[in-house]
């Protein structure tokens, strides 16, 4: 694996890239980490150049201006940006869970030449479902209660909502192996970053339906666990596109949890 850093006008964007063949982005949601990838970008680094990276102002990606309210569309600058850097500008296969899809299908709409193919798992597209002004709502309440009472009240209040779990509290990774410790201590922050300044702004994306049908789209669900309403967005947008759901193994973070099918599953999308 080789590791490096982009620079951009406002952070440096830690990254990493794994095997060899046509260039395959892996984008995070709003509190992931490139580590958390690992396991799947593993198995596709065979046959594929793997990128993986963390979202601007997490992790290993430090923000070089102060933090400021963020927006998909410059995530997906990043993105576009990181192609530049790795790929030398030839098309990419991208994938993304949650807000990852949806800087996915940002990346797509301003630059379609750059994308061969789009995998959006689970997006968080709230803005397309009927009740979104009650999400919205929620969300607010969700910031508000992460300044005034802190993370984990805050994160009860959203999980509970949403109907997933959250990131474990730091007392429940005692024991476990001194990477994934230092992973989830990672992701706990991020997930402080993601109420603060991501949350309330990204689920304001609305994706370029017309961008989308004109390209090579696929929209997935993990194919476990109850009913959540990333489950409902995901449906909406299959809705809003025209297009049919495909189902990956696992749940919302299948890609982690059942790492070998969910690759099967990503070559079978991507090279069918």
């Amino acid at each position: 694996m080789k590791t490096g850093t982009l620079t951009t006008p406002d952070a440096e964007i830690y990254y990493e890239v794994r095997g060899s063949g046509p260039p395959l982005l892996l984008v995070n949601g709003g509190d992931g980490d490139a580590a958390m990838y690992g396991p799947l970008a593993g198995r596709l680094a065979e046959g594929f150049t793997v990128i993986t990276y963390d979202l601007r102002g997490n992790s290993r990606s430090r923000l070089t201006s102060p933090p400021r309210e963020q927006w998909i569309e410059e995530h997906g600058q990043d993105a576009r940006l990181l192609l530049d850097t790795v790929a030398a500008g030839e098309p990419a296969y991208v994938f993304g869970t949650s807000y990852g899809g949806m800087i996915g299908m940002a990346l797509l709409a301003r630059h379609p030449g750059r994308v061969r193919a789009l995998v959006a798992h689970e997006p968080f597209v709230i803005d397309l479902l009927p009740d979104a002004d009650r999400w919205h709502a929620l969300f607010q309440e969700v910031h508000e209660l992460h300044e005034r009472e802190g993370l984990d009240a805050a994160m009860q209040r959203f999980t509970e909502a949403i109907g997933m779990e959250g990131p474990p509290a730091p007392e429940a990774t005692e024991g476990l192996p001194a990477p994934l410790r230092e992973m989830l201590a990672r992701v706990r922050v991020n997930t402080g970053t993601c109420l603060a300044y991501e949350l309330r702004s990204f689920v304001r994306f609305r994706p370029d339906a017309d961008a989308l049908r004109a390209a090579r789209f696929t929209v997935v669900l993990g194919g476990e666990g109850p009913e959540t309403l990333a489950l409902r967005t995901t449906r909406a947008l299959a809705e809003h596109v025209g297009t049919g759901v495909r189902e990956f193994p696992g749940g919302h973070v299948g890609y982690l949890t059942h790492p070998a099918p969910f690759a099967e599953a990503l070559r079978g999308v991507i090279e069918g």
